[in-house]
């Protein structure tokens, strides 16, 4: 697919604009998937990496190694920040999903602890690292494409689809696991090998989205700034010590409650509801299209009333019913239930997951705006967003799960005070100027 102009600036019709969201879009669908494969499929090969004959033990070693990729995010977001802020949002888009087939396809060829000892779950560890550094430079990369493809009055509304396909990159990866569980191999199978499956099939997709973002085209407040000698380096970034501090406090909640609600719901309903792996994924996945659904109606309503009440709102509701929600499923036995309480998490959750891109895209001028995104942004995440499932794993291997709840609902209320006293960025963005 390609848009029938270069110049995004004189992209005015709704088809062409859709293109223009669809390519810049389509790889962030395709790196969430690769990297949320491993989620959906940690219940599945956890024994072929860590042979504990204890569930959760296996499920918080993989989750350590889920957490792990995050702390290389902040590399990525300045590697790919500076490629996209010096060179061109266009090949960073593209170098970033060519890293992220590699990390795949290194995880599908990985021989398992039984072959090469110790040496499997270090082969594990550096395909997430490589999936890690490519995600930490997408995130800053597409969230700054998609802001400057936008049209101002609808930037809330296009941004918004970064949430959309991120999301729908792990729906992609549960739709794979529900084909692979119903149809095709039994969890014997899937246990031996065919886990191995969907990291095939994502470094095939990677392949395919590298070449087709040979067409992405450039956007217009790239071409058109004043180059920069200090474009996309770290001295233009600490240029913006406010700028990048409001990233981080408002980052924090919004991170920690998204990765509890989208990668940890798979084990934690799993495990403390006594459900069995297919009602559990099936809940998840209803969920997610759930909330798929919220974010453009969320960054819609964003362009008409501005960024600072959704937030206020994300941070009021989830700061007072974070704790009461996982309480109620910890104790459900009901698959309608479940889905519910997690659908009632995601209408406040979706509030920051809609607009957070367009927020972040807003503080920045051009010429820093992809860096001011993604390092403080990755470097946030690595803290509070990767570490929400092994950190809730590691309180239920103590006998405290509950504890864990409480942290999230501290974590949200410190970004509530970040949401009251930032501006509201609709109002006043640097990217108007431009």
């Amino acid at each position: 697919m390609s848009v029938s102009v270069t110049n995004i600036a004189a992209v005015t019709t709704m088809r062409q604009r859709l293109g223009a969201i669809f390519l810049g879009s389509a790889g962030n669908l395709v790196e969430w998937y690769d990297f949320y494969a491993y989620t959906a499929f940690s219940l599945y090969f956890a024994g072929s990496f860590f042979p504990d004959s204890d569930p959760v033990t296996r499920q918080y070693k993989a989750a350590v190694l889920f957490a792990a990729p995050f702390i290389v995010r902040p590399f990525g977001g300045w590697l790919f920040g500076y490629l996209a802020d010096r060179y061109g949002r266009r090949l960073s888009l593209m170098v970033s999903v060519g890293s992220m087939c590699f990390g795949s396809l290194l995880i599908a060829v990985s021989p398992t602890y039984t072959s090469i000892g110790l040496y499997a779950p270090a082969l594990l560890a550096l395909a997430r690292i490589i999936q890690g550094v490519s995600l930490g430079g997408e995130y800053g990369a597409s969230a700054t494409y998609l802001s400057e493809v936008a049209d101002p009055p609808h930037r809330g509304f296009y941004s918004s689809f970064q949430y959309v396909t991120l999301i729908g990159g792990q729906l992609t990866a549960i739709i794979v696991l529900l084909i692979l569980q119903k149809f095709i191999l039994s969890p014997e199978e899937l246990k031996a090998w065919g886990w191995r499956i969907p990291f095939v099939i994502g470094a095939l997709l990677a392949i395919f989205v590298a070449a087709m973002r040979r067409n992405l085209p450039e956007t217009q407040a790239f071409k058109m700034q004043d180059k920069k000698r200090t474009a996309g380096t770290l001295r233009e970034l600490f240029s913006y010590p406010r700028e990048v501090l409001i990233v981080i406090g408002l980052t924090a909640g919004g991170t920690a409650a998204f990765y509890t609600f989208t990668t940890y719901m798979q084990t934690f309903v799993r495990l403390s509801t006594g459900m069995t792996e297919e009602q559990t994924t099936l809940i998840v996945f209803g969920t997610l299209v759930f909330a798929a659904l919220l974010q453009p109606i969320y960054g819609a309503l964003s362009d008409k009333i501005g960024r600072k009440p959704l937030l206020i709102f994300f941070g009021v509701a989830g700061t007072l019913l974070t704790v009461p929600i996982l309480y109620t499923l910890k104790e459900t036995k009901s698959e309608l239930t479940a889905f519910l309480l997690i659908c009632a998490a995601w209408i406040f959750t979706a509030a920051y997951t809609s607009i957070n891109a367009i927020v972040k895209a807003e503080l920045f001028p051009t010429s820093i705006r992809a860096t001011g995104v993604a390092i403080p942004y990755a470097l946030t995440v690595s803290i509070f967003g990767g570490t929400a499932p092994a950190i809730a794993l590691y309180f239920k291997q103590a006998g405290v799960e509950d504890w864990f709840y409480f942290y999230l609902a501290g974590i949200i209320c410190l970004s509530l005070i970040v949401y009251g006293t930032m501006r509201d960025t609709k109002s006043i963005s640097a990217m108007d100027p431009e």
